[in-house]
């Protein structure tokens, strides 16, 4: 008889979670509802979505329009019609009973208001769900809690040459680099092959967004359905291509099936800025679709910031027109030769700016369909 209490003990607080239903962007408005629920721990909120192209991404009381780092984020869901038998849905699970504060990532949607909160503190607190909106809406989800992303910090510019060698070749890099860069190193063990597909999951994303890799790396861009491209940028203009960097070119995929894998090659290891330059129906970058390679994390110039500035800019002005067809070639940068011995190195370059990474990083973009 005990072990029989003790059972339905155990189980007795998921019977009585509680599912609640909150819609992303109904009738077409800018909002959740409801706006807040009270929830316990176990339970769960079932974000349900709406025609529009919304997100459900967690963030912080003080940086209400800028994704938490390791917070939740179901990515973009685009929704044609309310008629879908099926509308795309995101679930919460509610693991303690501290406040939870979520914007939509599309641009203007949290400026104009769309926030939601899990247990906010009650309408008394200066933390309210309230002075959660009135922040988001003041902000205009152009400011982050540690920078200005209008307006990125300076960096100290130096030029740099190094020589990396490993059992049997020698590879040597001068580029234009700032403080806190990595040092060019190869990889232990060898060159290694990093893999980022295009369109993750049907999303407007990169997957994963940022990596590190080492020189003689080869990163490798799958690209799934839709008709994304692959373009270097810059830090300060994400959504404008870098002087002389590299353009994988527009690949059209049809739904649910898997398209070209093309690749480059790194030769050193200073951050690489790059996005999608597709703007039908709506910029692809401006949405978020950017990535970067050897991203400086411990600075100010990291990768959510790239994030939050792409989003910020009216990407449709600065990015590529979308090509009809695309092709299953790379555009490759010029480049310029030297010799080390018996060995050919190609060391690239560009820079658009002050603020521009110059990346003197592509040995050679190899491009094939695998």
């Amino acid at each position: 008889m005990l072990s029989i209490i003790a059972t339905a003990l155990a189980v007795l607080p998921a019977a009585l979670a509680t599912s609640w239903d909150v819609s992303v962007g109904p009738n077409g408005q800018l909002i959740y509802y409801p706006e807040y629920v009270l929830a316990e721990v176990g339970d769960t909120v079932n974000m349900i979505f709406h025609p529009k192209n919304h997100t459900v991404t967690q963030s912080s009381f003080d940086a209400p329009c800028v994704p938490l780092s390791g917070g939740v984020s179901s990515g973009f869901l685009p929704v044609a019609s309310d008629s879908d038998p099926e509308l795309p849905n995101f679930v919460i699970t509610v693991n303690d009973t501290n406040p939870i504060w979520i914007h939509c990532e599309q641009k203007g949607h949290c400026g104009s208001g769309m926030v939601f909160a899990i247990n906010p503190p009650d309408a008394s607190s200066n933390h309210s769900f309230a002075a959660f909106q009135a922040l988001a809406i003041e902000l205009n989800g152009t400011q982050t809690s540690a920078l200005s992303i209008s307006t990125p910090p300076a960096q100290s510019w130096a030029t740099a040459t190094a020589t990396v060698s490993d059992a049997s070749s020698t590879w040597v890099s001068t580029y234009t680099s700032y403080s806190g860069t990595p040092e060019p190193t190869y990889a232990a063990g060898g060159p290694v092959t990093h893999n980022i597909t295009v369109g993750i999951n049907g999303q407007l994303a990169f997957g994963p967004a940022n990596i590190s890799a080492a020189i003689g790396d080869i990163v490798e861009f799958t690209f799934l359905a839709k008709n994304h491209s692959v373009v270097q940028s810059s830090f300060s203009e994400p959504c404008t291509p870098l002087a002389e960097g590299f353009n994988l070119g527009f690949h059209p995929v049809d739904a649910n099936t898997t398209g070209p894998t093309l690749s480059i090659t790194v030769n050193n290891t200073s951050p690489i800025w790059g996005y999608c330059a597709q703007t039908s129906p709506v910029s692809h970058c401006g949405s978020g679709m950017v990535f970067s390679i050897n991203a400086v994390e411990s600075g100010a110039n990291n990768f959510a910031a790239f994030l939050a500035l792409a989003e910020a800019m009216l990407a449709n002005s600065t990015s590529e027109a979308a090509s009809g067809g695309g092709t299953a070639s790379a555009s490759a940068p010029s480049s310029t030769s030297s010799q080390n011995g018996a060995l050919s190195v190609v060391n690239l370059g560009g820079s658009t700016g002050v603020m521009s990474t110059v990346l003197a990083m592509i040995a050679t973009v190899v491009v094939g369909i695998l």
